[in-house]
């Protein structure tokens, strides 16, 4: 199993620390140049900055329920490997990945590189690991489950709905909440979800009424 999250908006920044090593970050063979080279368009100084763990950087609705922090230490231990962050600036990163403070909006165009999406696209097709059958949870926003999705391993989407009066409607805000509730009870499992339908029952056990499609996992909220 894999859990995608989405970055925040909202970043905490490190006040001191070593700075950024890009060598030190998940994927930094495959992944390290174009890192590099949004750097170097986006903000040099980025490289000297201080840096703390993306699990300290990353801050918002999502991130508050899930609490990456204050997970006990198996289930952390969990999040280090099970865990991918996508990022404009990084591609993906794991919770623990020291990087700086920044901003870079995913709908940003930076000159001679266009769309970031479509630019991460081919690096991220070759990098991530793509398991025939292997379930990959997808907490990302649209903006970024546009740059990478598997080919062969299992995609399930999480969404989330209120429904009331039989009238049912999508939530932007709300999903954040409850991304991070799902991606904890997920983590916080005896038993690590296999596929969507373990993934589905793991939800329903954490108090969700859920629905589970062939590539989905509504979440139904009601007032």
């Amino acid at each position: 199993m894999l859990i995608l999250l989405p970055p925040s908006e909202g970043k905490a920044e490190p006040g001191v620390g070593a700075p950024l090593d890009l060598a030190s970050l998940a994927f930094a063979a495959e992944l390290g140049e174009r890192r590099a080279e949004l750097i170097g368009r986006l903000d040099p100084g980025l490289r000297a900055a201080p840096a703390a763990p993306a699990a300290e950087v990353y801050t918002g609705v999502l991130y508050a329920r899930l609490d990456l922090l204050g997970l006990p230490r198996a289930a952390r231990t969990r999040a280090a490997k099970r865990v991918l962050i996508a990022s404009m600036l990084w591609g993906f990163v794991r919770p623990e990945d020291r990087i700086p403070h920044y901003r870079l909006p995913p709908k940003a165009k930076l000159d001679g590189i266009g769309p970031l999406s479509a630019w991460w696209r081919p690096a991220l097709g070759a990098a991530l690991p793509d398991k025939p059958g292997e379930l990959i949870v997808d907490m990302r926003s649209a903006a970024y489950a546009t740059a990478w999705k598997p080919e062969q391993a299992k995609l399930l989407a999480v969404r989330a709905f209120t429904e009331a009066n039989g009238e049912r409607k999508a939530v932007s805000h709300m999903a954040k909440a409850v991304r991070g509730e799902v991606a904890r009870a997920l983590l916080l499992a005896r038993r690590e979800a296999k596929d969507a339908e373990s993934a589905a029952a793991i939800a329903e056990a954490a108090g969700f009424t859920v629905e589970l499609g062939a590539t989905t996992l509504d979440v139904i909220v009601r007032p």
